[in-house]
C-alpha cells in the first residue's frame, strides 16, 4: 500500500503582509504642529480645526480597514494635539483681547472710521465725528511712505492691502500719527497697537506722497 504524504507549511500565507500608515493621520499631526503658530497669528488656528477633522477621519479609516492601514495612535495624537492648540490659542487670544486696552481708553476698530467703497464721497465717518477728541485704542499698519527705521510720525492704515498693495489709500483710510513723550517705533509690516487722543483735522491736510487729504490725527501716549 502507498501512503499519501501531506506536506503542510508551518505558517499560513498572509493576505495583507504590509499595512500602510494612514496619510490622513500623518496630515493631522502636521496640521497640529504648524497650527502652533496660531498662538501668534489667530487666523492660523483654522488649520488646527482642519487637523482635528483629519484626525477623526484617519482614525475611522484605520478602524474600518485595520488590515490595510496602520497609524491609529498617530491619528489620535493628531486629534488631541489639534484640540489642545484650538483651546489654548482661543484662550490666549481672548485673554489678550480683553486686557490689551489701557485704562481710560476706548477700543475703536479701524473699519468704523472708513467709508464704504460705494460711498458717494470720501469724508469722515459718523463714528469719527462721534469720537473726536476722545482717548481711543486702535490697531493698524504703518504705511511704507512714512519712512524707515525709527519713526516719531507716520501714517497709519487699516491693513496690509491698503499698506502695500492697495495703491493710494482713501482719506478715511489714513490717520496721521504723532508719538508723544519721546517715543519711537520701528517701521515694518507688523500691526501696531496705539492708545492716544483722536481728533479730526479742522481743515483736511495734504501730505507728501499721498494723493488724498488726511482727515484724522492721533496723538499717541502708548504704542506696542
Amino acid at each position: 500500500m502507498s501512503a499519501d504524504i501531506e506536506i503542510t507549511s508551518g505558517s499560513e500565507p498572509q493576505e495583507f503582509p504590509y499595512r500602510a500608515i494612514s496619510t490622513t493621520a500623518i496630515a493631522s499631526v502636521i496640521c497640529g504642529v504648524v497650527s502652533l503658530l496660531g498662538f501668534f497669528v489667530w487666523a492660523i488656528l483654522a488649520l488646527a480645526l482642519l487637523g482635528m477633522i483629519l484626525g477623526v477621519a484617519g482614525y475611522l479609516k484605520i478602524k474600518r480597514f485595520p488590515q490595510e492601514f496602520a497609524g491609529r495612535s498617530l491619528a489620535m495624537t493628531g486629534f488631541v494635539l489639534n484640540v489642545l492648540v484650538i483651546l489654548g490659542g482661543v484662550s490666549l487670544h481672548t485673554f489678550v483681547y480683553l486686557t490689551e486696552v489701557p485704562e481710560g481708553y476706548t477700543r475703536v476698530h479701524f473699519w468704523e472710521l472708513q467709508q464704504p467703497s460705494n460711498s458717494p464721497g470720501d469724508q469722515p465717518s459718523t463714528k469719527a465725528i462721534e469720537i473726536n477728541g476722545n482717548n481711543i485704542f486702535l490697531k493698524g499698519y504703518i504705511h511704507p511712505s512714512s519712512g524707515s527705521g525709527l519713526l516719531k510720525r507716520f501714517i497709519l492704515v487699516p491693513d496690509l492691502g491698503t499698506c502695500c498693495f492697495g495703491g493710494q489709500p482713501k482719506s478715511s483710510d489714513m490717520i496721521e500719527v504723532r508719538l508723544l513723550n519721546g517715543q519711537t517705533t520701528k517701521a515694518g509690516l507688523t500691526r501696531k497697537k496705539l492708545a492716544g487722543q483722536f481728533t479730526l483735522n479742522r481743515g483736511p491736510q495734504k501730505l507728501t506722497d499721498f494723493d488724498n487729504t488726511v482727515f484724522y490725527q492721533m496723538k499717541v501716549d502708548q504704542i506696542r
